[in-house]
């Protein structure tokens, strides 16, 4: 986060810890002030609900990368049961920035892959800030013909700046690698569920994106590139990187208003970071209540429906370029 909303916590926080040492000096002193600043703390709270739900775009991004958010590996481990994770792309070698393997959902098997990132320096370096390598995609295409195999269905959780752009990426196919992650996931022959988790960034992002329910919890971001990539494209300069970010329509009202995404699922005041179990209870209702809806579909129908929803985001996307 950037430093006013640092301050705006830690001031929030300031106040909180005065009154529950008012409260204290007045159970010492015999006076009765439980209802006061009862009062005070339910106007603090309501205060904390409003700031949060008029976050900027650049807010809600730097909220997005908030380290302490749940990540893939978090939300799968709270959604499914009997969960194997499954290594490597049978070709180079595996990719900790991508996370993939198999659990049950309801009694159900389902493969779940997504993007992973750190909670701290060493996992940073481990997890490559969540930016995968070609391996990474290539493992996500041979998790996704398996899961076509087996006729499993798939969940996506996109949290990621973009793909790695380093030399022995580009060296080892990065460009073609999410190419062919974007056709597999575009013709797979069982349903699909994505669901924007945090920071959805550039190729490395819509690599996991296609799908035929794509979700976003309210804080999150998906854009094609990050707003001080585009202000550094644009004006050479980051001074106008809230400006940029207001523009490019990358929150999940945007989204939802342009109909490039199906549902928003609302995170916990202060960001799902401050009460990740109800943000896990959220999204597991709101998975299953779209999961429940497309398996019911011929996978003829599926495709079909998938491939025009596509169509007309490609269309829409278009028009909005040429305005």
């Amino acid at each position: 986060m950037n430093k006013r909303n640092f301050d705006y916590e830690a001031n929030h926080l300031q106040i909180k810890n005065t009154i529950h040492k008012l409260k204290a000096s007045a159970t010492e002193m015999q006076l009765d002030l439980e209802t006061e600043i009862e009062a005070v703390m339910i106007k603090l709270d309501e205060l904390k609900k409003q700031k949060y739900k008029n976050l900027t775009p650049w807010e809600k991004t730097l909220l997005s990368r908030h380290p302490d958010r749940p990540g893939s590996k978090d939300f799968i481990e709270h959604l499914c049961e009997n969960w194997v994770e499954l290594h490597g792309d049978r070709l180079f070698g595996d990719d900790a920035a991508i996370i993939g393997g198999i659990g049950s959902l309801e009694d159900k098997p389902v493969t779940f892959i997504g993007h992973r990132k750190g909670k701290d320096t060493r996992d940073n370096i481990r997890f490559n800030f969540g930016m995968p390598h070609p391996e990474g995609y290539r493992k996500v295409q041979r998790l996704l013909l398996q899961a076509e195999k087996f006729k499993r269905p798939v969940i996506t959780f996109i949290d990621t700046p973009g793909a790695y752009p380093g030399m022995a990426a580009e060296e080892r196919g990065q460009a073609s690698a999410i190419a062919r992650t974007l056709m597999a996931l575009t013709g797979l022959r069982t349903p699909i569920v994505s669901i924007v988790i945090g920071q959805g960034g550039s190729g490395g992002a819509l690599a996991l994106a296609v799908a035929d329910r794509t979700l976003m919890l309210s804080n999150a971001v998906f854009s094609v590139a990050s707003p001080e990539a585009c202000a550094s494209i644009m004006w050479k300069s980051l001074d106008k990187v809230e400006e940029m970010a207001n523009t490019m329509k990358i929150t999940a009202q945007d989204l939802l208003h342009l109909q490039i995404i199906d549902e928003i699922i609302e995170e916990p005041p202060g960001g799902a970071h401050l009460d990740p179990a109800k943000c896990y209870q959220g999204i597991n209702s709101t998975v299953k209540k779209h999961l429940d809806e497309i398996v019911q579909l011929p996978v003829n129908e599926l495709l079909r429906i998938r491939q025009e929803r596509l169509r007309n985001i490609g269309c829409f996307t278009s028009l909005l370029c040429t305005d």
